[in-house]
């Protein structure tokens, strides 16, 4: 169970990373985002992906 779950943290990770580096975000703080939390990429994926939509959505109004 524990290698279960090492595997989707770890496919995770790497799945957020790859998103937020698409949205432009590369490192913040001096950290890059391969040093980041799982907890700190799910909430820097939420904002900016959120900040995103909404920009989107002012574009087509």
């Amino acid at each position: 169970m524990g290698i279960l779950l090492r595997k989707v943290v770890k496919l995770r990770r790497q799945f957020l990373i790859e998103r937020l580096v698409q949205l432009g975000v590369y490192k913040r703080n001096n950290k890059h985002l391969y040093e980041w939390t799982l907890s700190d990429l799910e909430d820097a994926y939420k904002y900016t992906y959120v900040d995103q939509m909404k920009e989107e959505q002012c574009e087509t109004n």
